[in-house]
């Protein structure tokens, strides 16, 4: 194979993974796993704006990540049956960028923000105009030259999603018509979510196998296929014709990957917590050093989780580990005091 075949192959190959990764995500509301809540909600409200013929209510999505929120806006647009453009907050640098997006949109059409808690202040005031009535002022020049301009805008829909709902403005927020939060899937809902994964991949998998995945996932479809990509790899090199919770066991046991969901940096995060601070309180920035992570890290990909298994808390002195952390730790909680 010559330098050229090469290349075409290796375009092939990241191709069909691309393919692979969109073909995972469903495109309605009846496909789409998980957060019944929201999807009743979200159902009548798609719903009320087709028979009005409007444009749906701006659409704020904040969780935890790899929960789906990416997908929803996706399937919104599916649902609305509009144009879906796209981007995130760190990649609107200047008021212009977003100018540029706006400008693309026709009317109905779903412009999605990931991460929106990151658009710069600047831009950020732009959208408020923009969401509540259709148009912005920008000022075109410098100097003697500028001067102010009014730019309408079609009716669109805004759907922003974050993982930090906090971090957003009042005013930003006060004008999402819609606000809805992402729960953590059931084990239920994960084990539907892998079946249906593997059935893409074309793999096969018995229900035993899929619900030890989605015990391990952390809550998570994100790391729910994840988890079932590499677990697949284990049983192809073990020539087995389909995934058994005895293929799972021995390929997330080597991963390290233990029966709640944590992995090697979240035990190593908690026993820190332990040896170091007698399990707390300690602050988020010095757990952060201490096991060599970002605190958006821990803030964001960690903690959340422990926290909602009841391993870990927040007091007004920091956070602590619980003593159902000690308990799957075998860690004897007394042992450590002084």
């Amino acid at each position: 194979m010559d330098e050229d075949e090469r290349i075409i192959s290796a375009e092939s190959a990241d191709f069909a993974e691309e393919q692979t990764e969109l073909s995972l995500r469903p495109k309605t509301l009846t496909q789409y796993i998980g957060q019944e809540k929201i999807k009743q909600e979200v159902a009548v409200y798609i719903e009320a704006a087709k028979t009005r013929e409007e444009p749906l209510d701006h659409v704020l999505l904040y969780g935890p990540p790899g929960l789906g929120k990416t997908t929803l806006a996706g399937v919104i647009a599916n649902e609305m049956e509009v144009n879906f453009k796209t981007t995130s907050g760190p990649a609107i640098e200047k008021p212009g960028d977003l100018v540029a997006l706006l400008n693309e949109l026709r009317p109905g059409d779903i412009l999605f923000i990931d991460e929106i808690h990151r658009l710069p202040k600047n831009v950020e005031e732009i959208l408020y105009s923009a969401m509540e009535d259709f148009y912005i002022d920008i000022v075109v020049g410098q100097d003697a030259t500028a001067h102010p301009v009014h730019f309408p805008l079609p009716p669109f829909t805004l759907v922003g999603a974050t993982t930090r709902a906090g971090l957003l403005s009042a005013p930003l927020r006060a004008r999402f018509g819609i606000v809805e939060h992402m729960q953590y899937y059931t084990e239920a809902e994960l084990s539907q979510v892998v079946l249906r994964s593997a059935t893409v991949f074309n793999t096969r998998i018995d229900p035993l196998g899929a619900r030890e995945i989605a015990r391990r996932s952390r809550g998570t479809p994100r790391v729910a296929n994840r988890l079932l990509k590499r677990v697949r790899d284990f049983a192809q090199v073990a020539h087995k014709e389909m995934i058994d919770q005895e293929i799972v066991d021995y390929a997330l046991n080597l991963l390290q990957v233990d029966n709640q969901g944590l992995d090697e940096t979240d035990r190593k995060m908690l026993q820190t917590m332990i040896n170091l601070y007698n399990g707390g309180p300690v602050g988020l920035a010095t757990i952060a050093a201490n096991i060599g992570e970002e605190t958006e890290t821990v803030a964001d990909m960690l903690e959340p989780y422990l926290m909602q298994i009841g391993f870990m808390k927040r007091t007004a002195r920091g956070r602590m580990v619980t003593p159902a952390a000690y308990a799957h730790l075998g860690i004897d909680p007394h042992k450590n005091k002084k």
